[in-house]
């Protein structure tokens, strides 16, 4: 994720998504060698030289000016989120000495007010991740929504690892394809935010190597925020089921969002989310029996 290649990437695909007619400009026909606008168009609607838009473009980022990325997202139609990415990786290249961040992402403890929060959440899932879409806490619903992901040898589980290299993922995800493009979009917002976090590399680089479809969609270089919306879900064991989400960054740890999901009153996904939420209360009362009985069993041994 070097700062130079990604606004390099970013600015191409770009460029690439707009035709003349949406961008304001005449078309006197002609077959273009790239999709999209040219070079030289793009500096004209940004009030730029073409000279200094390739060498934007190539990654030379040295004191971009407010004026000119006002420019370059008027020109290029981006919207908030994007202008702020781009943003971010025009002042990671410009950084003299970029910070590194050691990978303190393999962390499985969480404050314990955090786990009493999300226990008490009786009746909707409700999960806790961190940058990396990590799952690092959850409640009882929660462990049993997200079962599948939380078999992961790998600790804290990792969603776009499920997503991508979990074959079930696309059982579990009605809208597969969708729900792909959406984890690598957030994954390319997370590294644009902290484009020095070793952890997120090590997660980008194994994706890349292992899952093809992954770098495709790494390359569109994709931009979003995921703080609500619907989830079409298979589960395993309740079937198809339909929940909308909420998610919160949390005040004691900024580096962790907090997610609850919920049903619509009435409705089959509301009657599945009972179920899934007897069969887990079944499955930990089992649990506490099976410990009790094999307590029980070593203090009979030691009498």
């Amino acid at each position: 994720m070097e700062a130079r290649g990604d606004i390099q990437q970013f600015l191409t695909t770009r460029r690439a998504r707009l035709t003349p007619q949406q961008a304001g400009l005449p078309d006197y026909g002609g077959r273009r060698r790239v999709p999209g606008l040219r070079r030289e168009e793009v500096a004209l609607l940004a009030g730029i030289s073409v000279d200094y838009y390739n060498r934007l473009e190539r990654g030379v980022a040295t004191g971009v000016s407010p004026a000119v990325l006002d420019g370059l997202a008027r020109a290029l139609q981006l919207d908030d989120l994007e202008t702020e990415h781009l943003r971010r990786l025009l002042l990671t290249a410009d950084s003299p000495s970029p910070r590194r961040r050691p990978p303190t992402a393999k962390r499985q403890q969480t404050h314990p007010a955090l786990q009493q929060l999300l226990d008490a959440m009786t009746t909707v899932p409700a999960i806790a991740q961190n940058g990396r879409y990590e799952l690092v806490a959850s409640n009882a619903l929660g462990q049993a929504l997200y079962s599948e992901v939380l078999e992961q040898a790998q600790k804290p589980p990792s969603f776009p690892w499920y997503v991508f290299l979990d074959p079930r993922s696309q059982r579990f995800y009605r809208d597969w394809n969708e729900a792909a493009e959406l984890t690598v979009a957030l994954l390319r917002t997370r590294a644009g935010q902290d484009p020095h976090d070793l952890a997120l590399q090590a997660l980008v680089g194994e994706l890349s190597t292992k899952s093809e479809t992954f770098r495709r969609m790494w390359a569109e270089h994709r931009v979003r925020e995921h703080r609500s919306g619907r989830k079409r879900l298979h589960h395993p064991e309740v079937g198809d089921i339909e929940l909308a989400y909420e998610g919160m960054d949390l005040q004691s740890d900024r580096d962790l969002i907090l997610t609850a999901y919920t049903a619509a009153p009435g409705s089959a996904s509301a009657d599945a989310l009972k179920l899934l939420s007897t069969l887990a209360a079944e499955r930990s009362g089992q649990g506490t029996r099976d410990r009790t009985e094999s307590e029980s069993h070593s203090s009979s041994r030691d009498e």
